[in-house]
C-alpha cells in the first residue's frame, strides 16, 4: 500500500514568501500610521511658562504654554489658565525658546497619534516659534 502525502505539491517558498509580505505590509503600516503620519498641526498662541531639557537616558526639551483663562478683573489675576505641553526635537527651535521665556509666542505643532520615546514625552512637537509683539 502506498501513501500519498497531500501536502507534497505545496510550493512551501511561495507561502512563507507571501504571509512574510503580508506581515511586512502590516507593520510597516502600523508604524507610519502610529509615528509617522500627522494627525494634526497648527499653531498656538499663549506665554512660555516652561521649557527644559529632560530625561535620564533620552534629553527631551519640554515646555508649558500658558494660553489663558478665565480672569479676575478686579485684582488681574487669572483664576483658571489652560496649560498645554509640548516637546522640541529641533535644536534650533529649543534655542529660540530659551531665549524667549517668560514672553508672549506662537508656536506652530505637528500632532501625531504616538511618538518614540527619544522625540519627547508629548504628542505635540514643535518645529516653529516665533515672538508675538
Amino acid at each position: 500500500m502506498e501513501f500519498n502525502n497531500p501536502l507534497a505539491g505545496i510550493k512551501w517558498k511561495r507561502i512563507f514568501g507571501l504571509t512574510f509580505l503580508v506581515i511586512a505590509l502590516g507593520v510597516g503600516g502600523y508604524v507610519f500610521y502610529n509615528y509617522g503620519a500627522v494627525y494634526s498641526d497648527g499653531y498656538r498662541d499663549g506665554t512660555l511658562i516652561k521649557f527644559s531639557r529632560k530625561g535620564f537616558i533620552f534629553k527631551t526639551y519640554e515646555g508649558e504654554l500658558n494660553q489663558g483663562g478665565i480672569a479676575n478683573s478686579a485684582s488681574g489675576t487669572a483664576l483658571a489658565n489652560q496649560i498645554w505641553k509640548f516637546s522640541v526635537k529641533d535644536e534650533t527651535t529649543a534655542d529660540k525658546l530659551n531665549r524667549l521665556g517668560g514672553k508672549v509666542v506662537r508656536l506652530h505643532y505637528k500632532q501625531y497619534v504616538k511618538n518614540f520615546i527619544w522625540e519627547g514625552e508629548t504628542n505635540y512637537l514643535v518645529d516653529e516659534v516665533e515672538e508675538v509683539k
